[in-house]
């Protein structure tokens, strides 16, 4: 395929989005971006004293692959630069680039389906309960060696889905056309094949 064709994958943290997205890159063959990492490197530089516009200006492609964008601290940060409409419209035609090369592209984050891509071939929008996300992103801590509590990270995980929620600047939402994954109570295997079946039903 050489034509452009975006799969939009929005969803709250620790939804599995991140998981079915690469999964589904790889099944079609297609170029895949997490645009959390490019707010998570916005946060991390943030976090060194650097101004969040700035950054997101100046983001190169070494920033996006260092370990330390997986830390919770980081993680907060990206969360509140992400509210920060000029470090939005800085990412914003990077973004878009990305989704319409040749070859097709998927794209996972919060509004790629609302506002970075709107006219996506495919819309996904995964979510699951925040209690079921919180306890993998606890594993998830736990087995790099990180400190957690599963109650502060509870907590961090309802907050920060207030925060994405509640922005005026590109709330968290589903996009009036997106499919619904649930994957409170799925294996990321069944995750994975609900999210083909919608995307080969849509590729015709």
């Amino acid at each position: 395929m050489t034509e452009p064709f975006t799969i939009a994958i929005d969803g709250p943290a620790a939804a599995g989005k991140g998981t079915i997205s690469r999964a589904i890159a790889a099944h079609f063959d297609m170029a895949h971006l997490d645009t959390g990492l490019l707010y998570r490197a916005v946060g991390a530089r943030m976090l060194l004293g650097e101004d969040a516009a700035t950054a997101a200006r100046t983001l190169v492609a070494s920033d996006l692959d260092n370990d330390s964008l997986r830390t919770q601290a980081v993680a907060q940060a990206a969360s509140q630069v992400a509210v920060i409409a000029d470090v939005r419209a800085a990412l914003l035609d990077f973004q878009r680039a990305f989704a319409r090369r040749a070859g097709g592209a998927v794209l996972d984050g919060r509004d790629i389906g609302t506002v970075i891509c709107p006219q996506a071939e495919v819309k996904l929008f995964v979510t699951a309960s925040a209690e079921v996300r919180a306890k993998r992103r606890f594993d998830e801590l736990v087995q790099r060696g990180q400190p957690a509590d599963l109650d502060a990270v509870t907590a961090d995980v309802k907050a920060r889905d207030a925060r994405d929620m509640d922005r005026a600047e590109a709330p968290l939402k589903p996009a009036d056309d997106a499919v619904l994954i649930d994957t409170s109570n799925q294996t990321i295997d069944e995750a994975v094949a609900s999210a083909i079946e919608v995307v080969t039903a849509k590729k015709g």
